[in-house]
């Protein structure tokens, strides 16, 4: 590949009888079915996206290791985004291994099912992701917006650290509720090292009623705190499903863009961004 790629910079694989994916129940008849390359490659293809990267959907160590075989006969897997338990005394020991495959390219924190959100300000989990933040390793943060004041303790614990933001923080979309979610991410983005990705926001809107002026103010509300320099573009794929098609992921993005921006703006947020954060 040559000159700016394309990157849609979340998306998932699953094969259901893996076991790893307690969350997918037979009652999200959508997401229930194995999703793999063959499944997702002609999507890239229509929207014109030379690449993508996978991130982890489930917190076991088996199903880093099984992305990361898709990875490596997949020549559009351009990164994996793989998980480790930061409780774990071996989480290193895994961490290493994963970093031996070179489209391994960080890791993510799923402070979203933690029951108790204040687990991550425990000294042994702020040790352990301090460590990764010395080296500057790329780490993805899945969270809803109402653990967002205690993420930001976290920031403000670990110092450097290279985060982003997944799906915004999931805030209320459905009800319109911008604060106090808004006022949370406004203090998370004075972070220089965190970028928050323009991902995952169908999902939070009505599933079956949204129209696109819904998203307008979120994603206007993150352009205008991170800047272009600082966002990432994931269709969030194949969970999007539950409330939209791909086209149409696409569609409510672009629609809620300021008008101001142009050929530059774009590329970064469609490629040059992801590929700056998690080094391609």
């Amino acid at each position: 590949m040559c000159g700016i790629m394309r990157i849609d910079a979340h998306h998932h694989y699953w094969k259901i009888d893996r076991g790893d994916y307690e969350w997918i129940t037979p009652d999200l008849s959508v997401l229930y079915r194995n999703f793999l390359p063959p499944d997702f490659e002609p999507l890239l293809s229509k929207h014109n996206l030379d690449g993508s990267i996978i991130v982890q959907a489930a917190p076991t160590i088996e199903e880093t290791e099984f992305i990361l075989k898709i990875a490596e006969h997949s020549p559009s897997v351009l990164g994996v985004i793989g998980w480790v338990n930061l409780f774990d005394p071996d989480h290193r020991k895994h961490f290493e291994r994963f970093r031996l495959n070179p489209k391994f390219k960080g890791i993510r924190v799923m402070i979203q099912d933690m029951y108790n959100t204040t687990d991550v300000l425990n000294p042994v989990f702020l040790d352990a992701l301090s460590s990764y933040a010395a080296e500057d390793i790329p780490v993805d943060l899945l969270l809803v917006s109402n653990q967002l004041e205690t993420v930001l303790k976290l920031l403000q614990q670990v110092s450097g650290l290279r985060g982003v933001i997944d799906h915004i923080a999931k805030p209320q979309i459905k009800d319109g509720k911008l604060e106090p979610w808004k006022q949370y991410m406004s203090e998370i983005s004075k972070f220089p090292g965190i970028y928050c990705k323009l991902s995952g926001m169908v999902t939070e809107a009505n599933h079956n009623k949204w129209v696109k002026e819904d998203f307008v103010p979120y994603i206007q509300t993150v352009v205008e705190l991170f800047g272009p320099k600082r966002v990432i573009f994931g269709s969030d794929w194949p969970v999007c499903l539950l409330a939209a098609e791909y086209s149409e992921v696409m569609d409510i993005l672009v629609n809620s863009l300021p008008q101001c921006w142009g050929a530059n703006e774009f590329n970064q947020l469609f490629g040059a961004n992801a590929e700056e954060f998690y080094k391609l």
